[in-house]
């Protein structure tokens, strides 16, 4: 007699949707025959959605600044103006690190940073963010900018007096050619009181993001896992980020979300309260990888772009998560500070020649990509001619 959980996972090889009710029911198991049996169905399922190659993209955090008005209870990173530790790098180091950047390869500069209210210029912080971006990409024009997340979307437009729409298009004249669907956190407002009460609501973050999508602005998509959330907040999360994909969809938007990454929690150098509430300071990987799994199975259909993360979970831990559903490695970041200030164990930078090694040891493809997914030719690889659908 076959197992619920049998039937569960037949279903989705058959390519259907999971349910989140299903998803809990697969969280929630501890039976290790049930729990081999996610994994392989979700690596199957990569399989026939993607292949298997493994994608991975040259590209340099900038981190910007940490001074925050913000005080979320998950975050070792930010600081206050005049605090030991608080940093604003000027204009000229940020095109410092571009172009160290550029010299290495990569194709793309990923850009955020803590709310800082004293970033503006004329007194308009949209017009810092603009200035920022034109710096960047009139100097190196053939960078793709993956910048400033919805949560300083938000920001910009309250310090504004702006629409979301407003913030969004004058960053895509600007040049910004992607938005990182981080600061999603958990979208649970529960969950959210007590991880990160001043940021958005999930609500709002869901609103620009499906605003980005309308305006022609591609994003990813994230979660901060492993601290006090439930499977059903889990479960209610990834449906959250599905109907999103599923309207841009629907709606025939080109712009679409490329990818989810989950990002398990690292408490080391938390603040206190929450680090004691969840009782450790690094990811459970068990855990992680079922999550991973489970996300691979329920969004897979929408959103097959799935990365780990190698800061969080150590190079490792982020290769045996490409048995797990993912077929992206993510990039080599050169520089990390918000999780590293955390107290990850992953570190702060890696080679491509680090992420094809890790890839090929599973004796799977690797290719180079761009922020979208598009193939970067450098040799013949069996790779689908577009990752991203």
């Amino acid at each position: 007699m076959h197992s619920p959980i049998d039937a569960i996972l037949g279903n989705t090889l058959q390519g259907n949707d999971l349910t989140e009710a299903d998803g809990v029911v697969l969280l929630q198991t501890e039976d290790a025959g049930a729990i081999a049996a996610i994994r392989s169905a979700a690596d199957e399922l990569r399989r026939q959605q993607v292949g298997d190659g493994v994608t991975y993209v040259i590209n340099r955090n900038i981190n910007y600044t940490n001074i925050c008005e913000q005080h979320c209870s998950f975050c070792a990173f930010r600081r206050d103006e005049g605090e030991e530790g608080a940093y604003w790098l000027s204009e000229a180091t940020i095109l410092e690190k571009a172009a160290d950047a550029v010299q290495q390869g990569a194709t793309e500069i990923c850009m955020q940073g803590g709310l800082n209210p004293l970033a503006k210029l004329e007194g308009s912080a949209l017009a810092y963010y603009v200035q920022l971006v034109r710096a960047i990409l009139q100097r190196f024009p053939q960078l793709h900018l993956h910048a400033f997340s919805p949560q300083e979307v938000q920001f910009i437009a309250r310090a504004d007096g702006l629409r979301y729409t407003d913030v969004i298009e004058a960053l895509q004249v600007a040049g910004v050619g992607s938005m990182p669907g981080t600061a999603a956190e958990v979208l649970d407002d529960d969950v959210r009181k007590i991880l990160c009460p001043e940021k958005t609501t999930a609500a709002e973050w869901l609103e620009i993001v499906g605003t980005a999508h309308r305006l022609g602005m591609p994003t990813t998509s994230t979660m901060l896992s492993g601290h006090i959330e439930t499977p059903e907040q889990q479960m209610s999360h990834l449906g959250h980020l599905r109907s999103l994909q599923q309207t841009a969809i629907q709606q025939g938007y080109a712009a679409r979300i490329s990818e989810f990454i989950l990002l398990p929690f690292v408490g080391q150098e938390a603040p206190k309260p929450l680090r004691r509430r969840v009782g450790r300071d690094q990811p459970v990987l068990a855990d992680a990888l079922r999550l991973t799994a489970v996300a691979r199975l329920f969004l897979g259909n929408w959103i097959v772009n799935h990365q780990p993360s190698w800061v969080k979970l150590g190079l490792d831990g982020a290769t045996e998560a490409l048995n797990w559903g993912c077929n992206d490695i993510g990039g080599t970041l050169m520089e990390e500070h918000i999780t590293s200030m955390a107290g990850a164990q992953g570190g702060t930078c890696k080679t491509a020649d680090e992420l094809i090694a890790a890839i090929r040891q599973l004796g799977r493809p690797a290719q180079q990509r761009d922020t979208l997914y598009q193939p970067i030719v450098q040799s013949v690889v069996d790779m689908p001619t577009s990752l991203y659908r």
